[in-house]
């Protein structure tokens, strides 16, 4: 991680967020953790060593962020990041690298559904534009700082997707 914490990220650094398909044991985050800790030490782009930090939130969240202000992330390198975390999908038999599912927030936790089930959810008013999603698509640490991330949905892009009254 260059000696760089989650928390050191600046504002400005870019973000990209992996929702795994379940709730991970402790073991496995550890494992994900240590594994993700090795790939951002020697992660690079053009030979440059990124700045770069990692944060797991609500036991299936992973979060990477780079610190583009010393070298930028390319695309050769966000394919190796992807790729890194594909791998660790197959070893810890989870989902990360798949946009399609909404996530949101009930009364029994997290909750991950096809956007179709979320649009019938919507239909029947059992999600509302107060239903807080988690919007994956916050691209920088500073969305993620000033809440852009849970939010009720009125507030993301499942607002406009899901709910006439938004459109």
């Amino acid at each position: 991680m260059s000696g760089t914490t989650f928390d050191q990220l600046p504002s400005s650094a870019r973000l990209w967020i992996f929702a795994s398909d379940r709730a991970l044991s402790s073991v496995e985050a550890e494992r994900l953790l240590a594994d993700i800790d090795v790939f951002l030490d020697d992660w690079t782009a053009h030979r440059t060593n990124l700045t770069a930090a990692r944060d797991f939130r609500y036991e299936r969240f992973l979060m990477i962020g780079v610190d583009e202000s010393q070298a930028g992330a390319s695309g050769c390198s966000i394919d190796s990041l992807v790729r890194h975390v594909k791998q660790l999908e197959q070893e810890l038999g989870v989902t990360f690298v798949d946009s399609a599912p909404v996530l949101f927030r009930e009364a029994e936790g997290i909750q991950r559904v096809s956007r179709d089930q979320f649009a019938e959810l919507a239909e029947s008013g059992a999600v509302t534009l107060d239903t807080l999603v988690f919007d994956n698509t916050v691209a920088t640490v500073g969305d993620l700082r000033a809440g852009c991330w849970e939010v009720p949905a009125r507030e993301a892009w499942q607002g406009q997707a899901f709910f006439e009254t938004v459109k």
